[in-house]
């Protein structure tokens, strides 16, 4: 039994995967007859491929890994709640995640009936890893890290996150959903050494295509394989597929848009530190910044009124007084900037 089965499920283990008309026949044909389609309306009357192979393969390319440690996944929320349907017995087994991070884990953890705990950042957002894998126990299947974090926007230092990578025995999830925005590697780098590990990124943030849904997880080929037994049959439609291909072909676009907000970014945080409501704008590595302020639901609120809207995180663990404002265009920026300057809560 390898170090990845013996952290599966029992039932995903002997699951018989449902096998769709395209998994059963590959190449070209004249005729068409075996998954009841309507022959009619081409192209979209076919069913797309349920692998996404020619998406995988122009991913692959790029990220510098093999096609088959590639996941896609309907948003990185299908890839996320697949952690917890592969390797967490329900009622029974745990994960660990950083507090506060990106609640959908919590969420995921809650659906799929899956112990949650919550391992407190320290009071400048830095990750204490001994700490996390002090939280796990023989029933922890996986530890949830967000690098750079979200809503903090750091990035967790690097060598505290390689003990909990090294030294956990469970599988451990790096969400690198704002990496392109950061100022260090990848750690897909890392997958080849680590074959627990899984990294998750996204087409929803660097690549501009929230509206698309499509997320990316990246693995060894053993835990890919398991998520593609696990998965709907045809779960990223052929829509999604061609236009994903597209922006593909035009990656140096996307490399401007971040040069672009990155240059943003810095314009932003220079001028919130001169205002005076502004108490302390935090360190970033992705597309927005956390900024306190002094009264962040009286600042919320004005700011709804002037329609610009941001995130509060007042309630949030360790961001009390805190706005989350993503960086936008010039013309955003130049919005927000001008009602705060204007502002007299």
């Amino acid at each position: 039994m390898s170090e990845i089965t013996s952290l599966v499920r029992q039932n995903i283990l002997s699951l018989k995967p449902y096998s769709c008309a395209r998994d059963e026949f590959k190449g070209e044909a004249e005729a068409y007859l075996d998954a009841n389609e309507n022959p009619l309306n081409y192209p979209y009357n076919r069913y797309p491929d349920p692998l996404q192979w020619t998406v995988k393969e122009r991913i692959a390319a790029i990220k510098g890994v093999h096609p088959g440690q590639v996941f896609l996944g309907n948003g990185s929320d299908e890839a996320i709640d697949l952690v917890f349907r592969v390797f967490c017995e329900p009622r029974q087994d745990n994960v660990v995640a950083i507090d506060p991070t990106y609640g959908m884990y919590q969420v995921s953890a809650d659906i799929n009936d899956v112990e949650y705990r919550k391992v407190r950042l320290n009071a400048d957002y830095s990750l204490d890893a001994q700490r996390v894998i002090d939280a796990a126990d023989e029933n922890t299947k996986a530890i949830f890290l967000c690098s750079p974090n979200n809503p903090t926007a750091n990035l967790l230092n690097r060598k505290e996150m390689l003990k909990i990578v090294h030294g956990f025995k469970g599988i451990t999830v790096i969400d690198e959903a704002y990496i392109d925005f950061s100022s260090e590697p990848s750690w897909l780098g890392e997958l080849q050494k680590y074959p627990r590990l899984i990294v998750l990124q996204t087409f929803s943030k660097a690549w501009g295509l929230a509206g698309v849904r499509l997320g990316m997880a990246f693995a060894s080929e053993e835990i890919i394989d398991l998520y593609n037994k696990v998965k709907y049959p045809y779960n990223i439609n052929m829509l999604t597929q061609r236009l994903v291909m597209d922006e593909l072909e035009q990656a140096d676009r996307k490399a401007e848009w971040v040069s672009l907000l990155l240059k943003e970014r810095k314009r932003l945080i220079d001028s919130l530190s001169k205002m005076e409501l502004v108490q302390e704008v935090f360190p970033t590595d992705a597309n927005f910044v956390l900024v306190k302020v002094a009264d962040a639901n009286a600042v919320y609120r004005y700011l709804v009124t002037k329609s610009i809207i941001v995130r509060n995180r007042n309630t949030v663990t360790l961001c009390e007084g805190c706005l989350r404002i993503t960086v936008g265009v010039e013309t955003e920026n130049d919005l927000l900037l001008k009602a705060l300057e204007e502002y007299n809560g």
